[in-house]
């Protein structure tokens, strides 16, 4: 492997262990009010005895009501898209779970329309709505074509299992691991292949398939995250393209919704696309 896919495995490391983490975080509850606290609160100036009661009693109430609401709301952080009342193709908190809104720390003018808000830490949020409309638009896009001239590639760990069963989902070809140069623009490499689209799960680590398919004139569909620049890309689905999670669920649904435009049957299952740790 050479130096610059060895820099791409180890900023993965990296950054995936961020994105992992701001997703547990934003996943933690705070402690819920009880009612005795509330109790304790209401009555603790009150005088008369029967004054504190009627407190006690009413700030009880109060808190258990205040619990169940607790209970229906979400544990994640849900600024994630300007209109909370979209048609998304799956709930927006399994989009959060999964992480698929967080950014990096960085963002490139070219993202800037895909990019929700910044969060005190610093990490920028995606647009959720935004990757549900463009995982529909690029599933348009690939109805067009033949399914064995799609190839699907991803340098990034974590992609790796995800594109070659999105592949294998759709009937496309995958490249994963490190891209071979030639693989598009050398006849006379054995791997030789020549589609007609190429999928990327992320323009940075897959940057030689990005190159050669640019030399020989085809379209790049790419995964893109809040520090990536699109000069190269013809289609982008703004996602979180470092976390396991997050890759699992963008491309299950791209393949399920290009199944769809097909006509076919087969519907597949989250679980189908994640592989196991």
């Amino acid at each position: 492997m050479s130096e610059d896919n060895d820099a791409v495995e180890l900023d993965d490391d990296a950054e995936t262990e961020a994105v992992d983490a701001a997703v547990e975080e934003e996943a933690d509850t705070t402690e819920e009010p009880t009612a005795d606290a509330a109790a304790e609160g209401a009555s603790a100036d009150a005088e008369p005895e029967a004054a504190a009661d009627a407190e006690s009693e009413a700030a009880a109430a109060a808190a258990e009501e205040t619990e169940e609401e607790d209970d229906d709301a979400s544990p994640f952080d849900d600024d994630v898209m300007p209109d909370d009342d979209v048609d998304l193709l799956i709930p927006v908190e399994d989009y959060l779970s999964a992480g698929v809104h967080i950014g990096t720390q960085q963002k490139t003018k070219d993202m800037e329309r895909f990019i929700h808000r910044v969060r005190d830490d610093g990490l920028y949020v995606l647009d959720v709505s935004l990757t549900d409309e463009r995982i529909r638009t690029a599933a348009d896009f690939l109805e067009n074509y033949n399914p064995e001239q799609i190839l699907v590639t991803s340098s990034r760990q974590y992609g790796r299992f995800p594109a070659e069963k999105f592949a294998d989902a759709i009937g496309a070809r995958a490249r994963t691991g490190r891209f071979i140069p030639g693989t598009l623009t050398n006849p006379d490499y054995a791997g030789y292949i020549e589609p007609d689209v190429v999928v990327v799960t992320d323009p940075i680590g897959d940057a030689q398939a990005v190159k050669e398919a640019i030399t020989v004139g085809i379209p790049v569909i790419a995964m893109c995250d809040s520090n990536n620049q699109l000069s190269n890309v013809d289609l982008v689905i703004p996602t979180n393209n470092k976390g396991r999670r997050a890759l699992s669920v963008v491309y299950w649904l791209l393949a399920n919704e290009t199944l769809d435009r097909r006509g076919a049957d087969t519907v597949f299952a989250l679980e189908d696309f994640e592989d196991e740790l």
